[in-house]
């Protein structure tokens, strides 16, 4: 297995030259200088003995300093790990990893920072190798790789990766934030966590979940500043399907904000400290307050006024929910064919067409700015609701401004909540990691967002989110061919990414052309290219539909565990994309040729159950579980499967088809009836929550068990 970096493991590193540069120089002796108080360790406790490897040592470090408008960021990390089996010398036998990478900060986009990585292996005798990475280091299809020759049980790796980005800032910016648990798949016996900043860097930085706090280490300049968060025997973590790391291991969470000057802090988008010196562990109200207060409305209202001239509406918020789907077109979807166009090249400026009426949201934010202009041109007060997801932990812990997601919701009866910006958002739905979870709700005294408390997200139910197959089943005269015909359809949260995943842009731009009574890409260009345009157009719309139906057949066949699919027919029946609750519903038709069901003398058996698709096969090591359980959100499957019993054969093994498992968690309910020649089975299985406690993990594997045995359930067509 090759060992791939991650993030802050990234091994990337200046070119392959024979002599080292300074910076090389400088990392090796850092990490593996006469200072090192770790090169001699090579013990792990008697209780790791029986572990896969063991850290001995982890250090993570990061560098943030200025010189003028220079700013270098120094990230580095060093693993010195104890490898005791087989499959941690495989895990560690081969390093794949970037080569080189281009600045994203500042004003130095695509300059070139350093990388440098250096490998040692430590035998059980004590003689040490470093790994030549200048001389052993190969290109495969764009990646680099080490291979580490001769590992083996009770060898010592000890490898690090140092990072430094120069880059040029004249303002406020802001690095990206770091969250991670403190432990990892394995053990760790000494971490240290280490950060060296100066003046004009803000930090926000705080431990959770019973982690180490951030101690200051004094230095030697009154401006420069120095911090570390050191533990000792850290317990490794299986990382498991339906868990949230952040919200219940031990973690820390921090961004280093730069700003220059006062008036560039306050532009910060950040809860910055009051001062450099000063590190920020909690938002408080009025935090929360003055970063909202400068969420003012703003956009030209022409198109909305136009939209909205001679219309009526029952009440406000119908005009609100009016406005939205509005929006969504004029500002996106309108323009989903210029930017076909444009990658095509079918036209190289397509967005000319529009004379200079092109304007996109590409950011919810912009989007919810000129939403909210447009309610108060038309007197509807909005209130901000500002959450964090569910996997980033308590409202109690905020930390980080760019973790918050924010909700309008409008002053009207009923009130209407916007929440995002694409092409298939609806009204009134929440981000399902949002729902369930503790909020702020900001409210306005004449626009200015002065009021604010705690509400509760409310949590759809696993009625709302559904998926739905009604699938239709013929045997070919000859029993080698199985008919199937299927009518599909999600709802709620289940419903989003499907549209996403069949859908391409012709499938509802034209349903939103019709809606709005607004002209198509083609119609505004000159009527001496529409022709061709369209010509074009049809051609990327044949590549995209031959795709799509590839993507499909694949999807069927991983569903059902076979290998080939023919004729296949693929309709939609309704989008879904003005209402949450309304259906995204399609057909799917195709042909199944010598499986799922096989000969048994004069009679067929027939592997029935697959029809419900794959369902969750729980490993053993899944089976004994100590961690809560945290999913996306409730749902139900609904299975209706009709078989039509060919002339002259009768059925057996109906008894095995009829299931039921209810409890808190969830259910898998199965019926089987045979009426006239039709046998009918219905299927449900429901998630009834979106969090489960460890105590009753017990439940879950139940209902769990008993859908994935219904896979393997087959009956039995008798002849005569």
């Amino acid at each position: 297995m090759k060992h791939t970096f991650l993030i802050a493991l990234t091994l990337l590193f200046t070119s392959l030259s024979s002599a080292q540069t300074q910076d090389e120089k400088d990392a090796l002796e850092f990490f593996w200088g006469e200072q090192d108080a770790y090169k001699t360790m090579v013990d792990i406790p008697e209780k790791w003995s029986n572990e896969s490897a063991v850290i001995i040592y982890k250090n993570e470090n990061y560098d943030f300093h200025k010189f003028g408008k220079n700013v270098t960021y120094k990230t580095s990390v060093r693993k010195r790990i104890k490898l005791l089996d087989k499959a941690a010398v495989e895990e560690f036998s081969e390093f794949t990893y970037t080569k080189r990478f281009r600045s994203s900060k500042g004003l130095s986009l695509g300059t070139r920072g350093n990388n440098i990585i250096g490998v040692k292996i430590i035998k059980p005798d004590g003689s040490e190798k470093i790994i030549d990475i200048h001389k052993d280091a190969v290109e495969v299809d764009g990646e680099t790789k080490i291979a580490i020759a001769n590992l083996e049980v009770g060898d010592i790796i000890d490898y690090y990766s140092y990072s430094i980005e120069p880059f040029k800032s004249t303002y406020a910016f802001g690095f990206d934030p770091v969250e991670k648990t403190l432990g990892e798949e394995y053990p760790i016996l000494d971490y240290k966590l280490f950060f060296e900043t100066e003046n004009d860097f803000f930090i926000n930085f705080n431990s959770f979940n019973n982690a180490p706090e951030l101690i200051e280490i004094p230095t030697e300049k009154k401006n420069m500043r120095r911090y570390e968060l050191t533990a000792q025997n850290i317990e490794k973590h299986k990382y498991e399907r339906w868990f949230f790391p952040l919200v219940e291991l031990p973690a820390y969470k921090f961004q280093v904000y730069f700003a220059r000057s006062g008036k560039f802090e306050n532009r910060a988008e950040a809860f910055l400290p009051e001062k450099e010196d000063v590190i920020k562990k909690t938002v408080s109200n009025e935090d929360i307050l003055e970063f909202y207060d400068n969420v003012n409305p703003y956009g030209d209202l022409k198109h909305e006024e136009r939209f909205l001239k001679k219309k009526t509406f029952a009440n406000d918020a119908e005009k609100a929910i009016a406005i939205f789907y509005f929006m969504r077109h004029y500002y996106l979807t309108r323009f989903l064919e210029a930017y076909i166009a444009k990658d095509a090249e079918i036209s190289t400026y397509p967005f000319g067409a529009y004379n200079d009426d092109a304007r996109v949201f590409n950011e919810d934010v912009n989007f919810m700015r000129h939403f909210i202009a447009i309610m108060k041109d038309n007197k509807i007060k909005c209130d901000l609701i500002i959450a964090k997801k569910r996997y980033d932990g308590s409202l109690d812990d905020l930390l980080i401004q760019k973790n918050l997601n924010m909700v309008i919701k409008t002053q009207t009866t009923p009130p209407v909540y916007i929440n995002s910006f694409g092409p298939h958002t609806t009204v009134n739905n929440f981000d399902p990691l949002l729902e369930g979870v503790d909020a702020y709700l900001l409210s306005a005294t004449k626009w200015k967002y002065d009021n604010i408390k705690r509400i509760t997200i409310p949590t759809t139910s696993f009625e709302t989110n559904q998926t739905n197959k009604d699938i239709s089943i013929d045997l070919s005269d000859d029993f080698k061919s199985i008919s199937v015909s299927s009518v599909i359809s999600y709802t709620g949260h289940k419903k989003q990414d499907q549209q996403y995943e069949r859908f391409i842009y012709k499938d509802y731009v034209d349903e939103d052309y019709k809606k709005f009574e607004t002209e198509s890409f083609v119609d505004l260009v000159k009527k001496s290219k529409q022709d061709s345009y369209r010509q074009q157009f049809n051609a990327v719309i044949d590549k995209l539909r031959e795709k799509q139906e590839e993507t499909f057949k694949n999807s069927v066949k991983s569903e059902f565990d076979i290998t080939t699919i023919e004729d296949y027919k693929y309709t939609i029946n309704e989008t879904g994309r003005f209402n949450f609750e309304t259906p995204f519903s399609f057909t799917e038709e195709y042909t199944i040729k010598d499986e799922l069901i096989k000969r048994a003398g004069p009679n067929y058996i027939m592997e029935i159950g697959k029809f419900i698709g794959g369902q969750i096969d729980l490993s053993l090591a899944e089976r004994d579980r100590v961690e809560n359980i945290y999913m996306g959100y409730p749902r139900s499957y609904n299975y209706q499967i009709s078989l039509n019993i060919p002339e002259g054969y009768s059925v057996s093994g109906l008894d095995k088809l009829n299931k039921s498992i209810d409890n808190k968690t969830g259910a898998f309910t199965s019926t089987a009836v045979l009426e006239g020649n039709t046998l009918t089975i219905n299927t449900t299985k429901q998630y009834k929550n979106n969090y489960e406690s460890n105590k009753d993990w017990s439940l879950m594997m139940n209902f769990l068990n008993e859908a994935q045995q219904f896979t393997n359930e087959k009956i039995l067509l008798k002849k005569g």
